[in-house]
């Protein structure tokens, strides 16, 4: 399976115009907000991980 899955909307504005951008793999620019950005899968969590993986405590 070489195919990857697109981004919906764009993290920065929301806006559905996004196309490839040249930097290469999982890198995306808006036409909406004129930015630029990267998408990299990290992996795979371990089982009883704590699911806070933005490193907010409490909220």
């Amino acid at each position: 399976m070489s195919e990857r899955a697109a981004p919906f909307f764009c993290p920065y504005c929301g806006d559905e115009d996004l196309r490839p951008n040249e930097q290469g793999h999982g890198a995306w620019e808006c036409a909406a907000c004129s930015r630029a950005f990267q998408l990299k899968f990290l992996g795979l969590l371990a089982p009883g991980t704590p699911n806070n993986t933005t490193g907010r405590e409490g909220i």
